[in-house]
């Protein structure tokens, strides 16, 4: 999913290490237009900026969209970084100029790596009459954040207990480890848990983790976090307890060691520098203009950093204007 705002916050982001669990409220984002579709945002933010490696949470649904255009996000650039796509309903088209053409659907991941850079663009199909997922993009560290693109996709099955249901779609847990490749030691799962039900789980004491809640209210090692909210807690843990209310819950667990390097996120780039960013902007513009125009087909494109998205027929996304200060670099 692409970063749609007219006016994209400059983000210097750097992992702190802050004490007891955090509680990270969303910002709702239109992703473009009048009649754009609507996500919450709870990473990144003022307070919070990365959870190991995860750099953006983008949460959005259910949204009725029988008649409405639902997600159509035209191509796009990235850089730097990997998207994780994870739904729990409706079905998403992807396509990219790695040439590769593949559904999201609930309890499957897609992951793409950008690297160097990549463009893709992702349309709801005319079957979907309903939209709620998750949209989630991993920093790459600075000596992969140069690699080539890749995508790959798992359907994990899911680990049942007393009272809950899991799907592992990155790292191990509960004893199931995915076999989607990351660049950092990360967590990624989905987490069902029964009215009055609680999962108490062995996690890494190294990994920071994030509970983002999706229905219910969850006690995340015993603080409340509402529906919509994201839980920060610090590494330090050996075990880390969910309990529903009374509403069943369900909830997407993050993790992974704290990133260690300070990133520029900009837009949908992600690098070290302003002048990265300005230079990542540019060849995107470049691909895209040609005497004024959008030139969706250009030789240019092509050839470029990001290349073309395979039999797409949208036109692909000016970038906006960077802000009138130097985008700075925080560590």
């Amino acid at each position: 999913m692409s970063n749609l705002e007219d006016d994209p916050d400059e983000l210097s982001c750097a992992s702190g290490s802050p004490h007891g669990v955090q509680i990270l409220t969303p910002r709702e984002v239109p992703l473009g237009g009048p009649r754009a579709m609507h996500v919450r945002r709870t990473l990144p933010q003022r307070d919070r900026s990365l959870i190991g490696a995860w750099c953006f949470v983008d949460h959005y649904g259910p949204d009725d969209v029988t008649d409405r255009a639902g997600m159509s996000v035209a191509p796009h650039p990235h850089t730097g970084l990997q998207t994780v796509s994870w739904l729990f309903s409706g079905e998403i088209e992807h396509r990219d100029s790695a040439g590769n053409h593949a559904m999201v659907r609930p309890g499957e991941v897609n992951l793409m790596t950008a690297g160097r850079g990549i463009s893709h663009s992702e349309v709801s199909t005319p079957a979907t009459t309903e939209l709620h997922g998750a949209q989630l993009w991993v920093a790459l560290p600075d000596d992969d954040r140069d690699a080539e693109p890749g995508f790959a996709h798992h359907a994990p099955e899911p680990v049942t207990g007393d009272r809950w249901e899991a799907r592992v779609f990155l790292g191990s847990l509960l004893g199931d480890t995915s076999p989607v490749p990351t660049y950092t030691p990360l967590l990624g799962a989905e987490i069902l848990l029964q009215p009055g039900g609680s999962l108490d789980l062995e996690v890494d004491e190294a990994f920071e983790h994030g509970v983002l809640v999706d229905t219910g209210v969850v006690e995340v090692a015993g603080v409340e976090v509402k529906q919509h909210d994201l839980a920060y807690v610090p590494p330090g843990r050996t075990r880390l307890t969910l309990a529903a209310r009374e509403q069943p819950a369900r909830v997407l667990l993050l993790g992974g060691p704290p990133f260690g390097e300070s990133i520029v996120m900009w837009w949908n780039f992600v690098g070290r520098t302003h002048e990265e960013i300005v230079a990542f902007r540019q060849e995107w513009q470049d691909q895209l203009t040609r005497d004024g125009r959008v030139v969706p087909d250009s030789q240019e494109m092509a050839d470029g950093r990001f290349g073309i998205v395979v039999d797409d027929h949208l036109p692909p996304i000016p970038a906006p204007e960077l802000p009138n200060a130097r985008l700075k670099e925080r560590r």
